[in-house]
């Protein structure tokens, strides 16, 4: 393992962990106040503040969906690919300890108070939305949020604001999401907080880390075809 591969998995850990911190941190800590409109932006912004710092080391996936489908498009090789995601559920365990220590030294009644941000079905739904319901919401939110990657990452015209559009897209579907399931999109977001807080988040977890996934290789194998077919015409064209 060579220099710039560590650079690439540490930026990939610290870029995790500063999501899961602050995103799931707005919604543990002051969540009620926050409201869905302030939650939703923090998620976002520390999307935007990440990949200006770190998405020219390792590209800012922070997200295991968003490096499933750059391994399906082949903009990742299976090593990266494989280490990327060990690294991002090690920054997400990181984010949520650091978390789970803040809210110790608050009078907020602990992790099992304030859910660490965790997501959930049924009973730990906002609205009540069932476990199906779950399960194709998040496939749809991931879908969007990783298409829309994978549509602002293809080009380098749009680097300069490709940290700003990814951001926003994380901010609408966290608005429609968090009422529902509290918006996955993120299997590593959502596996840390379950292991903290064990009982009905960690028993419900493993739909935000399947969703999250199937949802990433749908919007890969879905912006691949599109982009065969592109190819195609170009070269009829030709």
């Amino acid at each position: 393992m060579d220099i710039m591969d560590i650079k690439k998995y540490a930026a990939e850990l610290i870029g995790t962990a500063v999501l899961v911190l602050f995103g799931c941190g707005s919604a543990a800590i002051f969540g009620s106040q926050l409201g869905i409109l302030g939650i939703a932006m923090a998620f976002g912004l520390s999307i935007v503040a990440m990949a200006y710092v770190i998405g020219g080391i390792s590209g800012c996936h922070i997200n295991p969906a968003v490096s499933i489908a750059m391994f399906i498009d082949k903009r990742l090789s299976a090593k990266d690919f494989v280490l990327y995601v060990v690294f991002q559920v090690i920054g997400a365990l990181v984010g949520i300890a650091l978390l789970a220590l803040i809210i110790s030294m608050t009078s907020l009644g602990g992790i099992e108070t304030t859910g660490l941000g965790a997501n959930g079905f049924d009973s730990a739904s906002l609205v009540g939305l069932n476990m199906t319901g779950a399960l194709i919401v998040e496939i749809i939110l991931t879908f969007v949020f990783v298409f829309t990657i994978l549509g602002v990452t293809e080009s380098e015209k749009y680097g300069s604001v490709a940290g700003i559009v990814i951001g926003l897209v994380l901010v609408f579907v966290h608005i429609m999401g968090i009422p529902l399931t509290g918006t996955s999109v993120n299997p590593a977001r959502s596996l840390a907080p379950a292991i903290f807080m064990g009982g009905i988040a960690l028993q419900q977890v493993w739909v935000f880390i399947v969703a999250p996934l199937v949802g990433g290789a749908l919007a890969a194998l879905v912006y691949r075809f599109f982009k065969v077919a592109d190819d195609a015409k170009k070269s009829k064209k030709a």
